[in-house]
């Protein structure tokens, strides 16, 4: 897709950097991962502030477009996700913390049941609160994270209640989905086919978003995409036909000339191979810009590509900007830091980092702007 336009209105003057989120992207990238994942029941996965690009908007869009079913890792996610959305389905990935059982039937939350002892917990106050409350078995198949061990399966299906109580889905966790020919993958789908012959009742979820394309014999009852909603690439070192939501901008601050063999930021890290001109841009590691990007990569003025140059400081970035004429690079002018040309996996690939953590260190001190999504 093109770049994200900026909306009509003007940042303001105060406005040193600004994200701009495209909604309707993160719906059209779900409707496609559903139609990857053959049509079965696609939930989306919410967490760390949905992934850094702000959980009660995406929520929201995300319903608009059919999403029925939402994971966050936390409670207090949880919370707030609730707080903005009555209807769908909002599950709890690090399960219900003890005492919290009547916070949960309340607020209509769905536990990720992860151990026996928290199994058995759950059991007893579905009991004691008279109607059922919905809550998924996680089963580890090979993560070795979290998730009942095989060897403890026996002593669940033991408990007082486990085998009537009307679950609302059996899943698992893969651990090495975005290599697909890592033979975990097919361990872990037999060991978990093994499990859900088990309990055949309970619907079945084992694929995230690289998980989706394994293949159909992955995608079982339900999925639950991710960073793919947000546009990483669920398959690294292959074409990625998911767009791109974001545009990180910001304006240039200062421009200097440096002429030849003077050196740029902190451990004077860059030292000019000819007299050029630098741009000083407020963005740094502080604002989710990793410092172990530093002198690697293009950033884009006007659409042509200009070095980063000298050592990412916490909140100030260095480019050469010599190639450009003086009018291109005045105090003011925008610069693009991330879109569909330099995505987060681009800035991951500079950091020796994945995308996962460029979305999720996005800084709170961007401007966020929305466009799309709905009414």
């Amino acid at each position: 897709m093109p770049a994200i336009e900026a909306p009509a209105e003007t940042p303001g003057a105060t406005d040193a950097a600004f994200l701009t989120i495209d909604l309707d992207v993160v719906a059209a990238n779900w409707r496609q991962l559903r139609r990857a994942a053959g049509g079965v029941a696609t939930a989306a996965v919410v967490k760390a502030d949905g992934y850094g690009l702000g959980a009660v908007p995406v929520g929201r869009a995300l319903q608009a477009a059919g999403c029925r079913s939402f994971f966050v890792a936390h409670v207090d996610e949880a919370l707030a996700l609730r707080a903005a959305l009555a209807t769908p389905e909002i599950a709890v990935l690090t399960g219900c913390p003890p005492g919290a059982e009547t916070l949960f039937a309340e607020q209509r939350l769905i536990p990720v049941l992860n151990d026996l002892g928290r199994i058995a917990a759950w059991l007893r106050a579905a009991a004691g609160h008279g109607a059922p409350l919905p809550a998924i078995l996680h089963v580890d198949t090979g993560m070795n994270r979290l998730g009942l061990p095989p060897a403890e399966l026996d002593g669940a299906l033991a408990l007082d209640g486990f085998a009537a109580y009307p679950w609302r889905s059996l899943m698992s966790h893969l651990a090495c989905a975005d290599a697909p020919d890592h033979p975990l993958n097919d361990a872990q789908r037999q060991r978990f086919e093994q499990v859900r012959a088990r309990l055949p009742a309970m619907p079945a979820s084992l694929a995230a978003s690289s998980g989706i394309f394994l293949g159909p014999g992955y995608h079982f009852d339900e999925v639950r995409p991710g960073a793919a909603l947000y546009g990483i690439a669920p398959q690294p070192g292959r074409p990625n036909k998911l767009a791109q939501p974001l545009r990180l901008q910001a304006r240039i601050l200062q421009v200097r000339r440096v002429d030849r063999g003077e050196t740029v930021g902190y451990g004077a890290a860059h030292r000019a191979g000819e007299s050029t001109k630098i741009a000083t841009i407020a963005v740094g590691y502080a604002d989710g810009y990793l410092r172990a990007a530093s002198g690697r990569g293009h950033l884009r003025i006007a659409g042509v590509a200009v070095p980063l140059v000298g050592r990412v400081s916490m909140d100030l970035i260095t480019l050469d900007v010599g190639a450009l004429p003086d009018s291109a690079t005045e105090p003011g002018a925008l610069v693009d830091l991330l879109d569909d040309r330099r995505t987060p996996d681009d800035l991951a690939a500079d950091a020796g980092t994945i995308g996962y953590e460029i979305l999720t260190s996005l800084g709170a001190r961007y401007r966020r702007r929305y466009v799309g999504g709905p009414a």
